[in-house]
């Protein structure tokens, strides 16, 4: 039994007493109030990166209208095909299946129809995809840190039970079976944030001293978020469909062929595009996609 002394009590992570707050008739949810702050955060960094690397101001969110929408439901489909029995099984409701609100994203179903989102945006724009998306990678990181807070507020994704000192407290409603009894745990949400909040700072520090193009700083954000998000996935309790393939998690795989293909077109893009791209365009703009401080040729 994993009981708690008043003393490390003092020392734990509490877990929020409710995640759902209601204002009149509308229910406001802790889990999408760190997704929609996530979002903005990727959103404003991209912004920034996006103009530094030659781009119009404005561009990252016009294009945030394709990508956000397709990630979602990317997000979604990857979670209920990997788990369809939350949904499907026996005693099932199937119409939960499109309750974003109670949590369930994918991560890689998010980043796939995501990034497919933004090529077509791109291409209607004239912009070129590789640097447009290394310009959105390391606000995706950010967006990721944060978005794990929701994990906090539906008190859930949580690692094996632990007495350390920034264990996590769950409430035994939210506790899995047979650990009714254990009190503190991995707060395996907090791990990933402060995991993928280092990475964005490497990914920065990289991008500015060596200038990489074609594609390679997304390259790197897959190494590194694959690189904590394996062993953060292993230490994670909660029963999921595929639990054991070949003795691992499906999440922990999927990391490891990522990170490795990643890898591969890393070391294959710096052979064959050394650099960066000169132009980040197909075309040039026309005058309605620019900002209207380019239009009239001011200053900020």
């Amino acid at each position: 039994m994993n009981t708690v002394s008043p003393l490390m009590t003092l020392m734990t992570i509490p877990s929020p007493s409710q995640g759902v707050w209601h204002l009149g008739p509308v229910p406001i949810r802790g889990y999408a109030l760190c997704i929609i702050l996530g979002i903005v955060a990727a959103i404003w960094i991209g912004e920034r990166r996006w103009v530094a690397r030659g781009g119009i101001a404005g561009e990252v969110s016009d294009l945030a209208i394709w990508a956000v929408p397709f990630g979602l439901v990317g997000g979604r489909l990857y979670h209920v095909i990997t788990d369809w029995e939350l949904y499907f099984g026996e005693g099932k409701n199937p119409v939960t299946a499109l309750y974003v609100w109670r949590g369930g994203l994918g991560i890689w179903g998010a980043i796939a129809l995501g990034a497919v989102g933004i090529w077509i945006g791109a291409r209607t724009r004239g912009i070129k995809v590789a640097p447009l998306l290394d310009a959105l990678a390391p606000g995706v990181l950010v967006a990721q840190a944060m978005g794990r807070w929701g994990n906090w507020f539906n008190q859930e994704l949580y690692g094996g039970p632990t007495n350390l000192p920034w264990a996590l407290e769950i409430d035994v409603d939210h506790r899995e079976a047979g650990l009714l009894d254990v009190a503190t745990y991995h707060p395996t949400f907090l791990y990933e944030c402060l995991w993928n909040l280092g990475a964005f700072a490497v990914l920065i520090w990289l991008d500015r001293r060596y200038k990489i193009g074609h594609g390679r700083v997304v390259a790197l954000y897959v190494m590194l978020y694959t690189a904590g998000r394996g062993w953060i996935e292993n230490m994670r309790i909660d029963e999921v469909q595929m639990n054991n393939v070949l003795g691992l998690r499906l999440n922990v795989w999927t990391s490891i062929v990522l990170f490795v293909a990643a890898a591969i077109y890393f070391a294959w893009s710096s052979k064959r595009h050394p650099g960066r791209e000169e132009t980040v365009r197909t075309r040039e703009p026309d005058s309605d996609e620019m900002s209207e401080d380019e239009t009239t040729g001011s200053t900020a």
